[in-house]
């Protein structure tokens, strides 16, 4: 079973498309989709229309959450603007969505941890910026998952670790949004040093699971236009260059 893992679209539909041609090139059974489909200036309703035509496995994000349960003075900038752009239909498949769940008994996915949809799996915020996280770390965010796979998104970084009892944890990175930054729980940057979409493949061979973070370029050009016409500068330099503006906190 070959799986193409995507995650953190933020509406970055040409992004996704790109995703998806080379996945199709290389031949996968399913697609998972592990969230945060939607929010940010891009295209958040050409997104959610393309979303909803595939057969993918698809999980809510934490802006999910944020675009249906908050409200004016609570939303982002960007879970604002995917309010503004969605429909009742929109509303409804996003609500029907869950933060977690086991796929099977090999198998388990979640957008952020298994119990929190904001909480970093594969990575720790400090107040000096963010590394990698540790076994310990990592045993108690899988909160007792048995799972030979788990699969995470939410950072943005591609990652792959093993657990202590053996288990892989992958983060395919993000299609659609390669750097950002965040002040909770103390504030950090996220950077992946290019504008290029990030998804993973993984599969079972052997009786044994492999992961591949793979790289794709797309016209992220008229992705930044975009950003910019819709007020969004930060969001326009981080599809740019991978970088956020400003100084950068280191990250590991």
């Amino acid at each position: 079973m070959r799986i193409a893992v995507v995650s953190d679209i933020h509406g970055n539909l040409p992004a996704l498309q790109a995703v998806v041609r080379d996945f199709q090139r290389r031949g996968v059974d399913a697609v998972f989709n592990l969230g945060d489909s939607l929010s940010g200036p891009l295209l958040p309703m050409q997104t959610a229309r393309f979303l909803m035509a595939q057969d993918w496995l698809h999980l809510a994000g934490n802006h999910e959450r944020q675009v249906l349960t908050q409200g004016p003075g609570q939303w982002s900038a960007a879970d604002a603007y995917a309010h503004a752009q969605l429909g009742e239909r929109e509303f409804a498949c996003m609500a029907s969505l869950r933060p977690s769940l086991a796929y099977d008994d090999a198998i388990y996915l979640c957008h952020g941890t298994p119990s929190s949809d904001l909480e970093y799996f594969l990575e720790t915020v400090e107040p000096g910026g963010v590394r990698i996280a540790s076994a310990q770390e990592l045993q108690s965010r899988l909160a007792g998952v048995a799972a030979g796979l788990v699969l995470c998104g939410h950072t943005h970084r591609p990652r792959v670790l093993r657990s202590a009892a053996g288990q892989l944890l992958v983060n395919p990175g993000s299609v659609g949004l390669p750097a950002f930054d965040d002040d909770r729980p103390y504030p950090h940057f996220i950077e992946n040093g290019s504008p290029d979409a990030r998804y993973a493949i993984v599969e079972r061979v052997g009786g044994e699971w492999l992961a591949s973070l793979i790289t794709v370029p797309y016209g992220h050009e008229a992705m930044v236009r975009l950003a910019l016409r819709n007020g969004q500068p930060d969001w326009a330099h981080a599809l740019c260059t991978g970088y956020v503006p400003g100084p950068a906190v280191a990250t590991g």
